[in-house]
């Protein structure tokens, strides 16, 4: 069961404990609250966290919702992924219905009735992208590191990676997802993936401009004018905005193999340790996993949202069993041998039957 937190409450309650639920001055504060973990969410944060939003959407003393998490070191990093490991592993249905539930979540905050204000503070990776994407307004500090990684564990980026990142101008999404690199604030700003840069010390003030906001607009106007006084828009000196003539070439190229012969090629003097670094960077990651991913935002680029988080859901169900992802938890997570035995183990093993066969029968699933 979960506590459902009144909107007259003035105090935190705890929803399981790993999500604080409270309301002040008509504004729902969520925080996940595992802040050693890097506020990586559990089904039950899912489940805390989806509930507390249906009350709240349903409370018309609510206004708006605020996302956070606790502690200085992350939003979120990600799913608690080690708990989805343990239930494959032990033939349990935990990671099944992790993943129908979490980006059944996702798109609820997309498609949610009042605004969001996302405060992405520290790491924000994989699951905490999917958390935020939908938010109406996004914050970055100069803490924060995004990312979704999921290739450097052999899995793809999914809760909605494939709507979101297609949809970066150029191919920076398709870079971001295929190589699974962070970003810090100004590239997020640059991408579309925030809205307002806010310092990390502000964060206290903006937490008393919202106390103290008196409400006369619409609730997404008046939430833009506390931030208006507080942040700003724009950064100088985006590094992806220097490479992205080189990334709109690159991961333009046909296949993975391909981007990755020609990164290796690449003798210009200014975009030559990029591409260097970017090859060996890819090189480390499972072949499979980018192939796929690679396929699946140019799918999604096609796709309106709700389609994109089924082709992830239709892709998700086969992963476990024929992807890379249990060897991946297995080296990095597990034994930390940092030696994963990926399947094909190089990028001249890809078949492209092998990487088109996950995608077989999706538009019967879909329609």
């Amino acid at each position: 069961m979960t506590a459902q937190v009144s909107s007259e409450a003035s105090h935190a309650e705890t929803l399981q404990d790993e999500v604080l639920a409270e309301v002040r001055n008509h504004i729902g504060h969520l925080t996940l609250n595992r802040p050693a973990g890097l506020n990586a969410i559990t089904l039950n944060m899912v489940r805390s966290l989806t509930s507390q939003l249906q009350a709240w959407a349903d409370d018309p003393q609510v206004y708006a919702v605020v996302l956070r998490g606790a502690g200085e070191k992350a939003f979120c990093a990600g799913g608690d992924i080690r708990s989805l490991y343990d239930s494959f592993k032990n033939g349990d249905s935990l990671h099944q219905d992790f993943f129908v539930e979490e980006y059944a979540l996702d798109l609820a905050i997309h498609h949610y009735r009042k605004p969001v204000l996302a405060l992405m503070d520290g790491f924000v990776l994989g699951g905490g992208m999917g958390l935020v994407q939908g938010a109406d307004l996004r914050v970055v500090t100069e803490r924060s590191r995004l990312a979704m990684p999921e290739v450097a564990i052999g899995y793809f980026p999914d809760v909605g990676g494939s709507y979101f990142l297609p949809r970066i101008r150029g191919e920076l999404g398709i870079y971001l997802g295929v190589t699974g690199v962070q970003i810090r604030a100004a590239d997020a700003l640059y991408c579309g993936l925030a809205d307002w840069y806010l310092e990390s010390n502000k964060l206290a003030d903006l937490d008393q401009k919202l106390d103290r906001l008196q409400w006369q607009d619409s609730p997404l106007k008046d939430l833009q004018g506390v931030l208006a006084k507080l942040a700003v828009q724009q950064l100088p000196d985006a590094p992806l905005a220097a490479l992205r003539p080189a990334i709109d070439h690159f991961f333009a190229l046909p296949d993975v193999p391909s981007i990755v012969e020609q990164l290796q090629q690449v003798t210009v003097a200014d975009s030559h340790e990029w591409a260097l670094t970017t090859a060996n960077l890819m090189q480390t990651r499972s072949p499979l996993a980018m192939a796929v991913t690679l396929e699946m935002l140019r799918r999604g680029r096609r796709l309106p949202l709700e389609q994109c988080f089924a082709l992830e859901l239709h892709l998700d169900r086969q992963w476990f069993e024929r992807g890379d992802l249990i060897e991946g938890v297995r080296a990095l997570i597990i034994d930390k041998d940092k030696a994963p035995r990926w399947n094909p183990p190089t990028l001249h093993g890809l078949s492209l039957s092998h990487v088109e066969s996950f995608f077989q029968h999706f538009e019967q699933v879909a329609n």
